[in-house]
């Protein structure tokens, strides 16, 4: 994949940019535009006696920032006031072509000692690979700038969401989860193919595989965590699951204890929409010790299974000690259970209603501009 070419010239930092991050290491930066190979109102003019940045190196990434320092050579190095730093998307080859091309990100910022972070939640996107480029500048008395020539380019990705983000979205998906309903089993519908393909080719189970993109760009599950898709919200008015699926007419159901009992851990995945009224809450069953425990517990927040706002196992009081479970009744659960499952464990049934497959989640994008399920961190 080749990497566009870079210009050696930028509009004038003096131009239009309001925007301003402060940062601990930075007193300021400007985001500005960059504005062809030529400087248009002769503002900035390049000089051979500033140094040029060598050995650029990134460091401490994450969803939203990263470390950037390099090497310079000592000559003229006390006259370096600023760093220009462009930052671009890496191009995308397959991209569509008539979708309105990202915007290339010019940071300025005074020379402070390296390295410096560069932060910002409008210009950083997790899960995301970038380009970058770097030239010393000396602001001059009359306010125009000597700049040198730009570094290599160097490419870097940056994160995915940490825990800390993970809580945020944890924080606004509990308060519209909505009161706790009970139930009994949990259920997974596929096609008849599917539950074929098990039976004569995976030894009777069901096996693990590895989660799509559906949900938060910088969820740390997608495309890493295996694991097999389980539902078990129930209608309102009859206490059991729906006739109708997105995925299939044919019903595996098995009892909730198998899945989910002192012996699971349960991490919070993901908060989402699909740009509807519908929000989405993914949850993880791990057994404990469990390779699927050992990802999550590096990666997610882990849940009390007695008391959550999602979804609930607890001892029945009033009765002989058995479990009951519980789940939330204004979102709609996405469980994934990280190990194979038998079969013989529960029952396969073809459902009465319809396939609705308007409602599938499968490699569903998350609505960027709902205020309910984002957080101020790149989408």
């Amino acid at each position: 994949m080749e990497v566009p070419g870079l210009a050696h010239n930028i509009t004038s930092p003096l131009s239009p940019c309001e925007g301003m991050i402060k940062d601990l290491s930075l007193d300021a930066i400007q985001l500005c535009e960059r504005d062809g190979n030529k400087s248009q109102d002769g503002s900035i003019s390049e000089t051979e006696e500033l140094p040029v940045p060598q050995n650029i190196k990134i460091s401490n990434i994450t969803c939203d920032s990263f470390k950037i320092c390099w090497d310079m050579e000592p000559r003229s190095k006390e006259r370096i006031t600023h760093y220009f730093i462009d930052l671009n998307k890496k191009e995308n080859k397959n991209s569509n072509k008539f979708k309105h091309k990202d915007v290339p990100t010019k940071l300025v910022a005074k020379a402070v000692p390296l390295p410096m972070t560069v932060r910002g939640h409008w210009f950083l996107s997790p899960r995301t690979e970038y380009t970058v480029a770097v030239q010393t500048a000396s602001k001059q008395s009359d306010g125009d700038y000597a700049i040198s020539e730009w570094s290599e380019i160097i490419e870097f990705c940056t994160a995915d969401y940490s825990t800390v983000h993970l809580n945020q979205l944890l924080e606004k998906a509990e308060v519209i989860a909505g009161r706790m309903l009970r139930f009994s089993v949990f259920y997974r519908n596929q096609n008849q193919e599917y539950f074929d393909h098990a039976r004569e080719k995976q030894e009777n189970r069901m096996l693990p595989s590895v989660k799509d993109n559906s949900g938060s760009h910088g969820s740390p599950i997608s495309g890493k965590l295996e694991g097999i898709y389980f539902s078990c919200n129930t209608e309102f008015n009859t206490g059991k699951p729906p006739q109708d699926s997105p995925y299939g007419r044919h019903r595996f159901e098995v009892k909730a204890d198998v899945l989910f009992n002192t012996n699971t851990n349960l991490y919070f995945g993901d908060f989402y929409c699909m740009y509807t009224a519908y929000h989405y809450v993914i949850l993880v069953l791990a057994p404990k010790g469990s390779r699927g425990d050992d990802f999550c517990k590096q990666r997610l927040p882990l849940l009390d299974r007695s008391n959550n706002s999602f979804l609930t196992c607890k001892q029945d009081e009033e009765g002989e000690g058995s479990l009951t479970f519980y789940h939330a009744q204004d979102v709609i659960l996405e469980v994934i259970y990280t190990e194979p499952l038998d079969l013989a464990l529960g029952t396969v049934a073809e459902i009465s209603g319809h396939q609705l497959m308007s409602l599938s989640t499968v490699n569903a994008k998350k609505d960027p501009s709902c205020k309910t399920c984002n957080i101020s961190v790149g989408r």
